[in-house]
C-alpha cells in the first residue's frame, strides 16, 4: 500500500479518537500493527499528527479563546482560566519529559499492554458514568485551580498507551464534580499544551526521520487529523449531552476484548 493511502488512513484513526475517551495512541499503534508498519518512522508519524487534531480545537473555540486573551491583563476569570490550563498541563508534561523514552520504546511496542489498558479502562468508565458525584461546576472556562491539578494528575495516567489521555482527564474532571459536558470540553483545552509539548519533544528527537518524503506524509495525516477531528468534537458533545459515556465504555471493552483474542490466537 502506498504510503500516502497509509497516512490518510492513519490521520483518520487519529482524528476519529483522538477527543473520545478510547485512546487515539492505543488505537494508532493497533491499526499501525495491522498494517504492518514496522518503520519506526510511524510511531514518530502518530505523535506528531495529534497536533493536527488539536489544532481542530483551537479552530472550534478560537472566539471564547480569543477573548480570553485579550481580558488576560484585566480580567480574574480570564487569569484563573489561564492558570488552570498551566497548572492542570505541568504534571503530564514533567512526566512526559521524564518518560518520554522508555514509554516509546517499551510500551508502545506493547500490543497487550494496549488492549488490556483499553479493557480495564472500558469497564471504569462505565462505571464512573453511573456513579460519579453530582456535578458541582458546568462551566469548563470556570473550573478552580486546584480541579486542574487534580486532572492533571489523572492525565499522567495516559503516558501508558490505551489509557486515553482524554478518557483519564474525563473521568478525573467528573470524579471532581464536574458536568459531562464540561469535562469533555476542558480535556479538549488541556490537550492544547500538552499536545504541543509532545509534538515539539518527539519532533526534535525524531528529527533525523523527517526527511523530505516523511515531512509530506506527516502533512497529510496533519491535514486529515484536523478535518476529521472537526466533526467528531461537535458529535461526541451531542453525545454525551444525551448519552453520557457509556458508548465510549463499550467501545473500548469491545476493542480490547477482540485484541487480546487475536493476540491469544495469533
Amino acid at each position: 500500500m502506498p504510503d500516502w493511502i497509509n497516512a490518510v488512513i492513519l490521520g483518520v484513526v487519529e482524528g476519529l479518537t483522538e477527543f473520545i475517551p478510547v485512546s487515539s495512541t492505543g488505537h494508532l499503534l493497533l491499526v499501525k500493527d495491522l498494517m504492518g508498519l514496522k518503520d519506526p518512522f510511524w510511531d514518530t508519524f502518530n505523535v506528531l499528527i495529534q497536533l493536527g487534531a488539536i489544532l481542530a480545537v483551537v479552530a472550534l473555540y478560537f472566539g471564547r479563546f480569543w477573548n480570553v486573551l485579550i481580558r488576560l491583563p484585566s480580567d480574574p476569570k480570564a487569569q484563573r482560566f489561564a492558570l488552570a490550563i498551566v497548572v492542570g498541563s505541568i504534571p503530564a508534561a514533567v512526566a512526559g519529559f521524564l518518560l518520554h523514552d522508555a514509554i516509546k520504546t517499551i510500551l508502545f511496542e506493547s500490543p497487550r499492554v494496549i488492549c488490556t489498558a483499553l479493557l480495564i479502562g472500558g469497564v471504569l468508565l462505565l462505571i464512573i458514568d453511573r456513579v460519579a458525584p453530582p456535578p458541582r461546576r458546568n462551566d469548563a472556562f470556570n473550573l478552580p485551580v486546584w480541579t486542574a491539578l487534580a486532572v492533571g494528575v489523572f492525565q499522567c495516567l495516559a503516558l501508558v498507551p490505551g489509557v486515553s489521555r482524554s478518557g483519564a482527564t474525563i473521568v478525573g474532571s467528573m470524579l471532581m464534580g464536574v458536568e459531562k459536558k464540561a469535562a469533555a470540553e476542558f480535556s479538549f483545552f488541556l490537550a492544547i499544551p500538552v499536545m504541543l509539548g509532545s509534538f515539539l519533544l518527539d519532533g526534535w528527537k525524531s528529527r533525523h526521520q523527517l526527511t523530505g518524503h516523511n515531512i509530506e506524509l506527516v502533512a497529510i495525516g496533519f491535514v486529515v487529523a484536523f478535518i476529521v477531528a472537526i466533526g467528531v468534537i461537535r458529535a461526541m458533545l451531542a453525545i454525551v449531552t444525551r448519552r453520557g459515556y457509556a458508548v465510549f465504555g463499550w467501545w473500548r471493552i469491545a476493542v480490547g476484548v477482540v485484541g487480546l483474542l487475536a493476540l491469544q490466537f495469533a
